[in-house]
């Protein structure tokens, strides 16, 4: 499903019907050189295969700056929220089971998700649980650049 398919989830219901279904797909955005670099201030995290433009293209194996990342899975919430809305009173992100970075993303590059819902369980005060199955493409490789189970709670 695009990201300009027409979905909103309204309860528990709807989620349990998109087991298994095909995944949605985001919006592409920018992973900017500021993005970054804010990224870098909030982390304390200033390697110079991310800040260093000048010296990334010299010595790193990728050509130039890449984005952390935890940047890029940072985008996860966000991404998901903007192709997927939900009517609910309140979501929270509950955590991951597992996250691979498997390819890098360029600073100034484009990146989207591949959302497909894995699983749906109840959960105390009426809410759910749900493990999504999350692929963050790199427009221009063949490799995704991370793979992730991320795992969110939704009360509506």
């Amino acid at each position: 499903m695009s990201a300009t398919t027409a979905v909103e989830i309204a309860d528990v219901g709807a989620l349990r019907a998109l087991v298994g279904a095909e995944p949605f797909v985001s919006d592409w955005r920018a992973v900017s050189e500021a993005s970054v670099l804010d990224f870098a201030d909030a982390t304390d995290d200033h390697q110079w295969i991310h800040v260093d433009a000048e010296r990334a293209r010299r010595e790193s194996p990728f050509g130039g700056p890449i984005a952390h990342g935890f940047l890029t899975l940072s985008l996860v919430p966000a991404l998901l929220a903007a192709t997927v809305p939900m009517r609910q009173r309140m979501g929270v992100n509950y955590g991951l089971n597992r996250v691979r970075f498997t390819s890098p993303v360029p600073v100034g590059a484009r990146v989207r998700a591949r959302i497909g819902v894995k699983e749906v369980s109840d959960v105390e005060g009426g809410g759910a649980q749900v493990v999504w199955n999350i692929g963050i493409e790199c427009e221009g490789s063949e490799r995704p650049a991370c793979v992730a189970e991320f795992i969110s709670r939704h009360y509506f």
